[in-house]
């Protein structure tokens, strides 16, 4: 076989088998934790199976919108709800299908308010942001970048907010 067939084969292969990591929930409280748990294991997957560096900032952030995400879903879906890490090609996907249908609404900015600020946690810490319905509940996806530049912002993000689509099915 030559190299370039083998080249071929191998990035097919590594596209085939990026990590990915799911699990189901009961939405209670505690699953929380447990989502955050599982997050920073499938970092650890990550950075050992590919050798991928992982800044301090991904790290973080990646837990950070697992545990929003999460609390949104235990808080306001009744029953079970599912979560999904992936590798995408330059961020880390992040996935949670929860049974309540009504999409969320980011409210205004108000420092006045306590709590309800978990969306736009989210949407300033991700470059990508998605929230679906679908038959039975909906489904929210964010991305976090990996390239960081040696300020440690992402790199060739332009715009101060975050890409946001909301899309109804």
């Amino acid at each position: 076989m030559d190299e370039a067939a083998l080249g071929s084969d191998q990035q097919r292969r590594t596209k085939e088998q990026l990590p990915l990591t799911s699990a189901a929930y009961e939405g209670r409280p505690a699953d929380i934790a447990h989502a955050r748990g599982l997050a920073r294991g499938f970092l650890g997957q990550v950075q050992a199976q590919r050798g991928l560096p992982l800044s301090r900032r991904v790290m973080d952030g990646v837990q950070l919108v697992v545990s929003e995400l999460m609390t949104n879903a235990c808080k306001y879906a009744p029953g079970p709800c599912m979560l999904d890490l992936r590798l995408t090609e330059g961020s880390i996907s992040i996935t949670v299908w929860d049974s309540h249908p009504v999409l969320p609404v980011a409210k205004a900015a108000d420092l006045g308010r306590v709590g309800q600020h978990g969306l736009e946690i989210v949407m300033a810490v991700c470059q990508g942001f998605e929230v679906y319905r679908e038959q039975a509940g909906k489904r929210t996806t964010a991305s976090v970048m990996m390239a960081d530049d040696s300020d440690g912002d992402v790199t060739g993000r332009t715009i101060p907010e975050p890409a946001r689509t909301w899309r109804r099915s």
